[in-house]
C-alpha cells in the first residue's frame, strides 16, 4: 500500500554517488502540523534533520541527528506534555525486496527501509524516527493524582496487593485467630 508521506525530501540515487553526501532538513509548518495529527500529537513545533548519505554494499547508509519539539497529551489528563527529541539517527536503505521475497534485518546494524531504486526518502526517514523516539505513555505533573482518583493503583501497590508476600500476610493473620 502506497500513500504520500507528510515530509518527503526524495534524494536521488545519482546525486549521492560513492562519495557522501551531507543533508539538512527540516519541516515546514504544514508539514509539522499533518505530522503531529498522524501521530497524535497536541503540536510539533519543530523537525529537523542532518545528514550524511554514503552508499555501501548493503545500500545506502543515512547517519546523523535529529532534533524536535513536540507537545504530546498526558495518558491521565490530556495535558500538555513537552517532548524534546535530541537523538542520532542510523538509517540504510535497502532495494525493496521481489514481491514474494524475504529480506532479513540485523539487528545489531542501523534501522532499515526500503528505497523504490531511484532515490531515499531521508524527510520520511526523519519522520518515522521521530515516531520511534517519542514517549510512548507520556505523563503530566498531574498524571498520578488523576489516576489515583479513577482507582488506578500504582505498580508498587499492585505488588502489594497481589505479590508473594500478600498470600503470606493473610496467611499469618488466618494463623493467628
Amino acid at each position: 500500500m502506497k500513500y504520500d508521506p507528510e515530509f518527503s525530501v526524495i534524494v536521488k540515487l545519482d546525486d549521492i554517488g560513492a562519495g557522501t553526501s551531507e543533508h539538512k532538513i527540516t519541516a515546514n509548518e504544514a508539514q509539522r502540523n499533518a505530522l503531529a495529527a498522524r501521530f497524535d500529537l497536541i503540536a510539533l513545533e519543530k523537525l529537523s534533520a542532518n545528514l550524511k548519505l554514503s552508499a555501501t554494499a548493503k545500500g545506502i547508509l543515512a547517519k546523523g541527528h535529529l532534533n524536535a519539539q513536540a507537545q504530546q497529551a498526558c495518558i491521565a489528563t490530556g495535558e500538555s506534555v513537552p517532548a524534546q527529541i535530541d537523538e542520532e539517527m542510523k538509517i540504510l536503505f535497502v532495494p525493496e525486496p521481489a514481491e514474494d521475497g524475504e529480506f532479513e534485518l540485523n539487528a545489531d546494524e542501523a534501522d532499515s527501509m526500503f528505497h523504490d531504486g531511484r532515490g531515499v526518502d531521508i524527510g520520511e526517514a526523519a519522520a518515522q524516527s521521530l515516531g520511534l523516539a517519542l514517549p510512548p505513555y507520556p505523563r503530566s505533573k498531574n498524571a498520578e493524582t488523576a489516576l489515583k482518583k479513577a482507582g488506578v493503583k500504582s505498580e508498587e501497590e499492585e505488588k502489594e496487593e497481589n505479590g508473594p508476600f500478600a498470600a503470606l500476610a493473610g496467611l499469618k493473620g488466618k494463623l493467628s485467630k
